[in-house]
């Protein structure tokens, strides 16, 4: 007769974490909340800040009267407004990247390292963010009544591209990857990749600990791109084999049920529901900001306007975008347990991650803020596994890779 109390097992693990640092863990959880709000803001005073020094109509109309080319004024606003707005976030986002983050203990990166990499990523995203706005605001003039459609196509595009290079061009700028060594963890990763139909050449370390000491793994890439990858920070905090089979499984389950295409097919919903609305919100929103020099929506100017109407409905969205990750990231734990059977081994690694993660926040505040299931239910789900599934033995020693 099977004695083994699920509800009892959760309640173990979570009292692993001391008082303190589950208190630290909600502290820090629910200022992440609020830095959504906050973060709106400061995208509504860089609006109205760039809007208001008429730079961005300045630059559109030199070019318009020299010739008119639209292409270019397009690429031209785009990339200097990508420019100005970086700078003027830059102190909170100092603050809400860095220097928040050291005050939790979840980076050691010095401000000079976290610096440097902010400059590269922005000079990408200028570029990036430049073309993209170049193609939607071709479909704005060319596509004047259902741009909207065309503009979430072009976004699917531009989604799935990144996603395919991000990790032969993106990722290895900001980190170094290797393939798993030989060793114990490398053969039990192949042996569970074998099981699951992962290639077992796509499981990678990274040095994740150079960015943050948080504990976790990804999957990345696209198509013949995509792989695992573990942070070694993971092995750092005394990762086992049980954990690492656990968190591998995780994230095979998001390569095997190819969460990232569920994804996009989303995506492309949510963006074209977003410019249908941006496009009806535009005049509103610009006679609010008293933006009297920018033209209408097809107006490259009126980029900040575009900018602000997206950031709002993004925090309006935050509820169906964490859902929709929420669901994912709980059906990859279920793959994990049903083909690594480390409940154990999960659980333990999932209450790593508490650290940056609330773990039993009330069912209102998972529903609308958490992109994974809280670790309270994860864990409960693992035990509800283990009662009714004989679990391997979890491995008492730390393994290095």
């Amino acid at each position: 007769m099977n004695t083994f109390d699920a509800a009892a097992a959760t309640a173990q693990w979570l009292a692993t974490l001391s008082p303190q640092e589950t208190a630290r863990a909600v502290a820090y959880t629910h200022g992440s909340h609020w830095l959504i709000l906050w973060s709106f803001l400061v995208s509504a005073l860089v609006a109205w800040i760039i809007v208001r020094t008429g730079l961005l109509t300045a630059i559109r109309s030199r070019i318009e009267r020299r010739r008119r080319r639209p292409v270019m004024a397009s690429f031209l606003v785009a990339a200097v407004y990508s420019i100005l707005s970086w700078v003027l976030t830059l102190p909170w986002s100092i603050y809400a990247g860095w220097y928040r983050e050291r005050q939790y203990g979840l980076t050691s990166q010095a401000f000079g390292g976290w610096l440097g990499e902010a400059l590269i990523g922005a000079a990408i995203s200028v570029v990036v963010s430049a073309l993209m706005l170049v193609a939607i605001y071709a479909l704005i003039r060319r596509a004047r009544r259902f741009w909207w459609a065309w503009g979430a196509g072009v976004t699917a595009a531009f989604i799935v591209i990144g996603l395919v290079l991000s990790p032969l061009v993106i990722e290895p700028i900001f980190n170094t990857y290797t393939p798993a060594p030989n060793g114990p963890v490398r053969d039990a990763v192949v042996a569970l990749a074998t099981q699951t139909g992962t290639p077992s050449d796509k499981i990678f370390i990274y040095d994740g600990s150079k960015q943050s000491d948080r504990y976790t793994a990804n999957v990345s890439g696209l198509f013949g791109t995509a792989r695992v990858a573990m942070s070694d920070t993971m092995f750092k905090q005394g990762a086992d084999l049980a954990e690492v089979r656990g968190v591998v499984g995780h994230e095979m389950g998001h390569y095997v049920h190819v969460h990232i295409l569920w994804t996009v097919a989303i995506l492309i919903v949510l963006s074209a529901l977003a410019f249908w609305l941006t496009d009806r919100l535009y005049p509103l929103v610009r006679r609010l900001l008293r933006a009297d020099r920018v033209g209408d929506i097809s107006d490259p100017a009126g980029l900040p306007i575009l900018a602000l109407i997206l950031a709002f409905l993004g925090v309006l969205g935050t509820p169906v975008l964490a859902t929709m990750t929420r669901t994912m990231e709980a059906d990859a734990d279920r793959f994990s347990l049903v083909h690594a059977n480390e409940p154990d081994g999960l659980s333990k690694a999932l209450i790593k991650t508490a650290e940056y993660r609330a773990p039993s926040p009330s069912a209102i505040e998972e529903f609308l803020f958490y992109d994974h299931p809280s670790v309270e239910n994860r864990i409960r789900r693992a035990m509800e596994w283990k009662a009714t599934h004989p679990p391997q033995p979890l491995a008492e020693q730390p393994t290095r890779p």
